[in-house]
């Protein structure tokens, strides 16, 4: 009998993983579709995943046995196998996935360029959760791109709303955009959104280690350690949209800008580990950021096809600069994509590296 492979891992204890083996269905359901699974992007993204996974529901895309959760990836698939009239074995996908060589959708909503998992479990989740895109019909799909489009699509996107978010608000009046985190990719993804925009001054946060490296990027206006926070003007006034996740870093810029700090973002947690209570600082209150919502306030806006076709030609521009520092590394099998996993919570990869994983074996 045919099985598929999954890693998961512990939600009390994000270190623990086990690898788990399913057999997979004998014959689909009507409306199935068997998807193989074979890339897939392992970033600190999937760590802010597993940090707000009680929080934001993430835990329940995949669903798993008590105690244990599947990481939402972005990557591709195979169609297999296929029961819905208007999906062909064949195709390939891109869209979210648990660590795993398969996974079964009930397809709906399919369009000419997407299609949805409405599977029971997922009705309660933004829609473009559930997403797959149809390679064939994306305009700018190109196989030789797929690891870059694993890696940076999804947290380009991430970046790009919260850019336009704060932009809509007239930067809420501030000069500068505090980016903690700065040698993230989403972080990097937003110094590039600042720079292309041209109103806010980038301002990186980093550590010791990660400075070079941000430096070397050209994107942010001016970089500071973690430890230097205080020489930072805090007359001037500025947002901040927090990738660490650290109560300390976002604590100190709160008391270092107080009132000055007018829009306080929490997108990411790079630094899980320093995470904690954030209530009751002087300045804005600290709010994370939903990105489903604001794509339907900017689809209403704009119009869903306006809003896709901008944000894909700046998502390219980004894809075609990352070539100047994104080096792939590709591992494969559980074993390996364990290890990365692993190097990833730790903090333990360069941040020019991108990390790509499948469960199967090297071809």
């Amino acid at each position: 009998m045919a099985t598929r492979h999954t890693l998961e891992v512990n939600r009390s204890d994000w270190q623990q993983t086990r690898l788990i083996e399913e057999p997979l269905p004998a014959a689909l359901a009507e409306g199935e579709v068997l998807l193989r699974v074979d890339r897939l992007a392992l970033t600190a993204n999937n760590i802010s995943y597993a940090s707000a996974g009680d929080m934001l529901g993430y835990w329940g895309f995949f669903p798993a046995a008590p105690g244990w959760g599947r990481i939402p990836a972005m990557g591709w698939a195979d169609v297999v196998a296929s029961a819905h009239g208007a999906v062909e074995e064949g195709e390939r996908v891109w869209g979210f996935f648990p660590f795993s060589t398969h996974l079964t959708i009930q397809a709906g909503k399919v369009t000419e360029d997407h299609l949805h998992d409405v599977s029971p479990h997922r009705a309660e989740y933004a829609p473009v959760y559930a997403r797959f895109d149809r390679a064939a019909a994306n305009p700018v799909y190109d196989p030789l791109r797929e690891d870059h489009d694993s890696l940076l699509r999804g947290l380009f996107m991430t970046s790009w709303l919260v850019e336009d978010f704060i932009n809509e608000r007239a930067g809420f009046g501030a000069t500068a955009c505090l980016v903690t985190s700065a040698s993230s990719k989403t972080s990097i993804a937003l110094a590039h959104c600042l720079k292309t925009r041209g109103k806010l001054a980038a301002i990186g946060l980093t550590s010791a280690a990660n400075l070079e490296f941000c430096r070397s990027l050209g994107l942010y206006d001016t970089l500071v350690t973690y430890d230097a926070i205080a020489s930072l003007d805090a007359g001037a006034a500025a947002v901040v949209v927090d990738m660490a996740g650290s109560a300390r870093v976002l604590g100190e810029l709160h008391h270092h800008y107080r009132d000055q700090l007018r829009y306080s973002c929490r997108v990411g947690a790079t630094h899980y580990e320093e995470a904690g209570s954030v209530e009751g600082l002087p300045g804005a209150v600290p709010e994370f950021f939903f990105a489903p919502g604001h794509i339907q306030t900017r689809s209403a806006e704009l119009g869903a096809a306006t809003l896709m076709r901008q944000l894909g030609t700046d998502y390219l521009a980004f894809r075609s600069d990352s070539d100047r520092w994104l080096q792939v590394q590709r591992s494969y099998g559980p074993e390996a994509a364990a290890r990365v996993y692993q190097a990833v919570l730790g903090g333990n990869t360069h941040p020019a590296v991108g990390q790509i994983i499948s469960l199967w074996p090297q071809a």
